[in-house]
């Protein structure tokens, strides 16, 4: 079983794909529709089916619970409306008089009227005393979707014809009509305070005083639209080219914050009860609860193998249920009022990590568009900064530790302030991805690079671009600040490193000598040198004052991928991904002191010790080595199996080992998992895991449920679609019969006789070493199927 997530409930699991889904009021009764013309009920206590309302001879495109839940109407392509019993699963009545398909049906407040529209324009009252229609209106083209007024009294609904109209219940007569749209009318809301909400296919969203008529808002260019309980925000999905979702708030007409993070088409999305979270599912096959006040994805929720076209919480707010075009629909439990920890790692491989010292904080970007801070001792997750709408690339801290820059895939450049998480600049100006960022060293600017050829310089204070740095005839992959910070140094695709004048912006030197991609640039710790290391399979240290190449250090056999200085700058690293080694050279005489050889695959990232005694280096499936730096020694190597996913990226560098009074590196992983080491410096050295980010999933191989203690019928129930079993496994049987009996033989051996010596009996004995054996088998057997949480 694999990829159990906390807070998962049981899936429902259709013959055939989901409709729609609805919660009764009171949250105890739950419908399914499907495309077989049928209605599944289920018991929200158990999630047992309870009945299958079947009777409609087409499609069910609308269904509606009675104000007390106790009825459920469906209008359908038929041309019928039916109304159900839910405590006996009878069918109560068939309307009859629609000539057309039924698209919408909507119950009164009072629970004693339904309201039904069909596709040539005719809405019909339907009183559920007697049955009878009450009031007909029609020709008013496709009518989509209608809404009662919270007193009951009036009906609006939206038509082919571009037009809301307000239908007086107790008259029969049509009311306003509200005139704007320019298409079709899809949707409709009415809120308590005495506002519409409507949106047509232009994807025009128009907000309107009901009673006047007026029009309060108009906002342009979303395909979804959905008023918030507090009636004081409308979420509204983007359409066109753009994705994301939008909260705009209603008094002002203006956009407040926008939900980045889902990769494809967001299809349905709900408000809270409390209105304090946002569910939203999409095409890219997740479901992601959402934090209203802040922005952000506090959950992703995986399970779904194809589009999630609708989701919905239920009454009180303590579930979630997510209906697929795979055919199932899937149950969370995120608590009363606030969620339960379901994940705090990241969505997508970790692309870099950067150590705060003063905080004793780290933080983590991601392809998943996130930065995630995390307590470096603990590995406590304190919080993500969303506000990026493609991969994050890099990541840096400021001197004073109080700021973050990030640059991403989306062309932009974002600061952020680490205590709040909010987002103090957005720098634009970028015309293609930007891979890089870095600070200066009294924190004042922000230096970018980007694929636009560029590097731009930014003020921290005002978010202004002070300088565009021009003269690269490549994709510009890495900037870096010198020590002193009077000088920026960048590399290009094309094998050119460029030093800049920060405060001019003039080009001082272009060092040219590599033929081919730069792939690291670093500085030296005082800033009289910089080392590069290329695709050619060479490093060149270079003068920053004359931009002469004062040595080339030769030896890798493929493309040297990370160049890194000790701490005192007596000693430089190098690795190439592909020829599996780290070379360690002397910067004076140019020696090659050791090579390094122990990884098995592709080396992504080396950090050197904050003392320089100990290298580590890593790859992002969780293989780190440590080696000592004096003999060359490889002191530790492990591969965490966790993950076998890698990012793959070139530039990324998931690795940083933290400054502090006990050494801990720490790595992130194609996974999105982010996990530290302790390195124990006894008679010989120890490294343990200190801590790992939580995938908030269960892993178990053939677990067996049965007898088991302390497990509910729905945790069951889960555990069995996830591939556990009711009854022991074979192998686990036959191990524990074989202790049972290989025990037994020793008891009577051992009560024959007390004089072990007269019977023979040794450790090496047969019999008891087949005891043991099996013992062993068992013990393996048991541990192959405990829960690893």
């Amino acid at each position: 079983m694999k990829d159990v997530q906390f807070g998962e409930l049981p899936f429902l699991k259709c013959d055939h794909e989901v409709s729609s889904c609805v919660y009764s009021p009171d949250g105890t009764s739950f419908a399914v529709v499907l495309i077989d013309n049928t209605i599944s009920v289920y018991a929200a206590s158990n999630w047992e089916k309870t009945w299958i309302l079947n009777g409609h001879t087409d499609a069910v495109y609308s269904t509606a619970y009675s104000p007390n839940g106790d009825r459920i109407v469906s209008g359908s392509y038929d041309t019928t409306v039916r109304a159900w019993d839910v405590l006996t699963g009878d069918c109560l009545y068939i309307f009859i008089g629609h000539t057309r398909a039924v698209y919408t049906v909507v119950y009164s407040p009072q629970g004693n009227v339904v309201a039904s529209g069909d596709g040539i324009g005719t809405v019909r009252l339907w009183d559920l005393e007697s049955g009878d229609c009450r009031s007909i209106i029609s020709e008013y083209g496709v009518i989509h979707d209608m809404a009662f007024s919270p007193k009951g009294d009036i009906i609006a609904f939206g038509s082919d014809d571009c037009r809301v109209r307000l239908w007086d219940v107790g008259s029969g007569e049509v009311g306003s009509i509200l005139i704007g749209h320019t298409t079709s009318v899809r949707t409709i809301t009415f809120s308590t305070q005495g506002k519409l909400v409507s949106k047509d296919d232009d994807n025009v969203v128009r907000v309107w005083e009901a009673e006047s008529g007026a029009c309060r808002h108009i906002i342009q260019g979303y395909g979804y639209a959905v008023l918030s309980p507090k009636e004081d925000q409308i979420a509204l999905r983007r359409s066109g080219g753009e994705m994301g979702v939008e909260l705009w708030d209603l008094a002002a007409g203006s956009c407040v914050r926008r939900l980045s993070g889902h990769k494809l088409w967001s299809y349905s999305l709900a408000y809270s009860p409390q209105g304090d979270q946002i569910v939203s599912g999409d095409s890219d096959m997740t479901v992601r609860l959402w934090d209203v006040e802040t922005g952000e994805c506090r959950h992703t929720m995986t399970g779904h193998t194809r589009t999630v076209k609708e989701v919905l919480f239920s009454p009180k707010g303590d579930y979630i249920a997510s209906a697929s075009d795979d055919k199932t629909v899937r149950l969370w439990n995120v608590g009363s009022g606030s969620s339960q920890q379901i994940s705090n790692r990241h969505r997508g491989a970790v692309f870099g990590l950067k150590y705060s010292s003063k905080r004793n904080q780290v933080a983590s970007c991601s392809m998943d568009s996130t930065i995630r801070l995390w307590d470096a001792e603990t590995g406590v997750h304190s919080r993500t900064l969303t506000g990026h709408s493609d991969h994050v690339n890099d990541i840096s801290y400021s001197p004073q530790e109080d700021h973050l820059a990030s640059c991403s895939e989306d062309t932009t450049v974002r600061l952020w302030d680490v205590e709040s998480g909010a987002c103090l600049h957005t720098l634009t100006g970028h015309t293609d991805a930007v891979y890089h960022v870095a600070f200066s060293s009294r924190g004042d600017q922000i230096a970018s690079a980007s694929w636009d050829n560029t590097v731009r310089l930014w003020d921290v204070n005002t978010g202004e671009c002070r300088h565009i740095l021009i003269g690269h005839i490549g994709d510009v992959w890495i900037v870096t600040y010198s020590p002193q910070g009077d000088q920026v140094a960048s590399a290009d695709v094309g094998g050119i490193v460029k030093l800049w004048d920060v405060e001019t912006g003039a080009c001082q030197h272009t060092l040219t000598g590599h033929s081919q991609r730069i792939q690291r640039i670093v500085y030296s710790p005082n800033g009289n040198q910089i080392a590069s290391a290329s695709d050619d399979r060479t490093v060149r240290l270079w003068d920053v004052k004359t931009g002469m190449c004062s040595h080339i250090f030769i030896g890798h056999q493929n493309d040297v991928t990370r160049v890194v200085y000790s701490p005192r700058g007596h000693q430089i690293a190098s690795a190439s991904g592909y020829d599996r080694t780290i070379r360690l050279w002397d910067t004076e005489s140019g020696e090659c002191l050791h090579t390094l050889v122990d990884h098995k695959d592709y080396i992504q990232a080396i950090a050197y010790s904050p003392r320089g005694d100990l290298i580590a280096s890593w790859r992002d499936t969780g293989e780190a080595c440590v080696w000592d730096t004096e003999t060359g020694d490889c002191c530790w190597n492990t591969k965490h199996a966790g993950s076998t996913q890698s990012g793959g990226f070139l530039l990324i560098h998931p690795f940083v080992w933290i400054a502090s009074d006990v050494d801990i590196f720490i790595g992130g992983c194609g996974d999105g998992s982010v996990m530290a080491w302790e390195v124990a410096r006894e008679d010989q050295y120890r490294v343990r895991t200190r801590w790992r980010s939580t995938n908030g999933q269960l892993t178990v191989e053939d677990a067996c449920v049965q007898g088991t203690q302390g497990l509910s019928d729905l945790n069951k129930r889960l555990l069995k679609q996830r591939g556990a079993t009711g009854e022991p496994s074979v192998r686990l049987r036959e191990a524990s019969k074989n202790v049972m009996r290989m025990t037994s033989v020793v008891s009577k051996l051992k009560s024959s006789s007390s004089n072990a010596e007269a019977l023979n009996l040794s450790s090496t004995s047969p019999a008891i070493s087949l005891t043991r054996h099996s013992e062993q088998q068992a013990e393996q057997a048991t541990d192959a199927r405990t829960l690893e949480v």
